[in-house]
């Protein structure tokens, strides 16, 4: 008997390579650094407000709750504007969708481990920003729970891929 892999077990092995650039990526910045939390947070500010407003534009997802303004606030504590934010160029759709909301919101999930390495003083608001109690499971749940042939899973890791892409890109 094959054991067929979930949906989120698919969307998660078709990006793994994607998910280990970008935490490369990133892995570079010294958050404990003043001027490397800064860069950090200037590059997710790149990319985080274009994500969440094609998501919001999309009919039929579930609601994202934004962390622009908090991420906004860290940067303005630092001194520093929101910078504009990248183009997010994909063809909208609700398997698109899902694909990207699964990076930004696991994005979240690795924010908070990530503000441990952020010194008391300094502004943690956007990487402090977690999940409410059982919002991350009840996510998975819902791609899981779409009717997801071979074609949807494909227009979900478009989705995903582009997100990891746009992260992977916002540091340059």
């Amino acid at each position: 008997m094959t054991e067929t892999l979930s949906t989120v077990a698919r969307l998660r092995a078709a990006t793994a390579s994607d998910h280990d650039a970008v935490d490369a990526g990133f892995g570079r910045y010294d958050l404990s650094d003043a001027d490397d939390y800064r860069a950090f947070l200037i590059a997710h500010a790149k990319a985080l407000p274009a994500v969440e407003a094609w998501l919001a534009a999309i009919p039929g997802l579930g609601a994202v709750r934004s962390r622009e303004t908090a991420l906004a606030e860290d940067l303005a504590a630092l001194g520093e504007d929101m910078p504009t934010p990248m183009a997010f160029d994909v063809m909208p759709s609700e398997a698109a969708g899902w694909g990207a909301m699964y990076v930004v919101e696991g994005s979240r999930l690795g924010g908070i481990m990530l503000s441990r390495s952020v010194p008391e003083g300094m502004p943690s608001a956007y990487l402090g920003s977690k999940h409410l109690s059982g919002e991350w499971r009840a996510l998975l749940a819902a791609i899981d729970d779409e009717p997801a042939d071979d074609a949807w899973v494909e227009r979900a890791i478009v989705g995903a891929k582009a997100a990891f892409d746009l992260y992977r890109r916002a540091p340059a």
